[in-house]
């Protein structure tokens, strides 16, 4: 008589393979865009560092200005090469680490705790999927994207020297395994998705500060060895290339992948260690409105988005002053610096330039802010609050009112640093505070058309909701790229950022303004009336 034999107990990591294949297949996109962009940045700059400095006094010239200012030290690091893959590595060494760093945290824990959070999860684990499976697809597909994009870059970086290239690739490859890791362990900590995605993109920005604060301050070296983007600079690609430094970030990434394998077992599905605390029972006066709640949701973010927006505008207008002797009279950087600026004065066109940029960077704000709207609704937290008292209106007013003022909340951060630490070193407080003031403030309406953009696919699409983060990708690049490829007016056009004034130093023209203001005000009424008019998604 035959018996059965007993069933084999299923693994942890049983079922990785296929939630590999959906998760790659889910972000078909993500990845693609992170590389190109992250690829766009590096090949412009040696694109535009090959057209400025042609000789080598001219780049050893410009290495002494970069290594004897504070400010470009605190932003970059040392460059110990000035050869052009020396430069163009040193340019996007640890920004390239902390930008390749924020897409291994966002795709971990998209993978993970955000899938718990909807609930996903659960039901593929009701199947044959181990325990650890999901973390250990999430880690892979990170892992994966972080190890396409360094082979591209040594790829891309091999016609200025083979070991330099490999050193650039190894440093960003390292970078994003590393920041992966953070995001398993963060995932781990919290129940909420925002919350760990905070986790993770705080610790990438300590790492900056540290290391910031290590290379821009005199004795205090032994600061950048404590900061894991400061591990990623030691390789110093083209600068002695020190492979031996990547099994720094590369151990550490393992101590916090085995941390995030311990941890897991000791938490429920959809819980995190850190449980969190019962609300009142009743709201306070304060929330018993759709903006308070708006702002209680969306707060920490513009907090976070501020602190960062500070330290960058205190870094340029360190830099303004002494941009002169950083490029050393080069005619190349001169004509590029006013080119995208826009009027004749260096300095000026230098402000002017990392305004634009920042600009920008405020429309990314706006956008985070105005798509938490289609979180809500994704996250099926919209239909219990309308069917209270609060109409739709009244609950997108609320994030919309935050996602404007929020922009312009970064644009004053922004234009007071500048103008606080450019006016202190040029002794004229009185007078640069307020220009510069102004000259950030005029870019509001151009940064505001990304928010519409973003109210109206919400409104209109909402599938289509995540497009609105590709055309503010678009205008970034238009306005960073289009000056080095020279591209034309016409398609320059495309960004409203090329049709605002070019302050300070230029002449102030209200009429741009104003059609850019009535354009978001359409754009805005157009997804009102789609929020209005289609069903909420349940």
């Amino acid at each position: 008589m035959s018996t059965l034999a007993a069933p084999r107990p299923m693994s942890s990591l049983t079922g990785t393979r296929s939630l590999l294949r959906l998760g790659l297949r889910r972000d078909r996109i993500m990845i693609p865009v992170w590389i190109l962009a992250l690829l766009s940045s590096l090949f412009s700059t040696l694109g535009g560092y090959r057209g400025l400095y042609k000789t080598a006094a001219e780049r050893q010239h410009f290495a002494d200005g970069a290594n004897g200012n504070s400010s470009t030290l605190a932003f970059y690091g040392p460059l110990h090469d000035p050869s052009l893959g020396g430069m163009t590595a040193w340019r996007m060494g640890a920004l390239g680490a902390a930008f390749v760093g924020v897409m291994s945290v966002l795709l971990v824990i998209r993978h993970t705790r955000a899938e718990e959070e909807e609930g996903r999860l659960e039901l593929v684990g009701a199947g044959v999927v181990g325990r650890r499976a999901a973390l250990t697809a999430a880690l892979l597909v990170a892992v994966l994207a972080a190890l396409a994009l360094g082979v591209l870059v040594m790829l891309g970086l091999a016609s200025e020297g083979v070991a330099g290239a490999v050193s650039t690739g190894v440093g960003w490859a390292a970078a994003g395994i590393l920041f992966a890791a953070v995001g398993a362990v963060a995932a781990q900590v919290t129940e909420n998705a925002r919350a760990a995605r905070g986790i993770g993109v705080g610790v990438i920005a300590a790492a900056y500060l540290l290391r910031a604060a290590g290379d821009a301050t005199e004795g205090a070296g032994w600061l950048t060895w404590l900061s894991p983007i400061g591990w990623i600079e030691q390789i110093r690609p083209y600068g002695g290339d020190r492979l031996w430094a990547a099994l720094l970030p590369l151990a550490a990434a393992a101590l916090l992948i085995a941390a995030a394998y311990a941890l897991i077992e000791h938490r429920d599905l959809g819980a995190g260690l850190l449980a969190p605390r019962p609300g009142p029972a009743e709201a306070a006066p304060g929330l018993r409105s759709p903006l308070a709640l708006a702002w209680r949701l969306q707060s920490g973010s513009l907090y976070g988005w501020a602190c960062g927006f500070l330290v960058y505008g205190l870094v340029v207008g360190g830099i303004a002053k002494g941009i002169g002797d950083l490029v050393g009279g080069n005619s190349g950087t001169n004509d590029l610096i006013t080119k995208m600026g826009g009027q004749s004065g260096l300095v000026d066109a230098f402000l002017v330039t990392c305004i634009g940029l920042m600009s920008a960077m405020a429309s990314l704000y706006g956008v985070q802010a105005a798509l938490r709207l289609r979180t809500e609704e994704g996250l099926q937290r919209v239909e219990p609050l309308l069917a209270t008292a609060v109409g739709r209106v009244r609950w997108v007013a609320g994030h919309l009112l935050i996602a404007l003022a929020g922009t312009v909340v970064m644009l004053l951060v922004s234009g007071l640093s500048i103008g606080l630490t450019y006016g202190a070193s040029v002794g004229d407080l009185g007078g640069k505070v307020p220009e510069l003031l102004g000259a950030v403030l005029v870019q509001t309406p151009a940064a505001w058309v990304a928010v519409g953009i973003g109210i109206a696919l919400f409104g209109l699409a909402p599938r289509f909701s995540p497009a609105a983060w590709a055309v503010v990708a678009g205008f970034l690049l238009l306005g960073q790229l289009g000056p080095v490829l020279d591209l034309g007016q016409a398609v320059m056009d495309l960004s409203p950022f090329t049709h605002v004034p070019k302050l300070p130093g230029g002449t102030m023209d209200a009429t741009p303004l104003i059609v850019l203001t009535a354009i978001v005000a359409a754009l805005i009424a157009a997804g009102l009336y789609g929020i209005r008019r289609r069903d909420i998604a349940t």
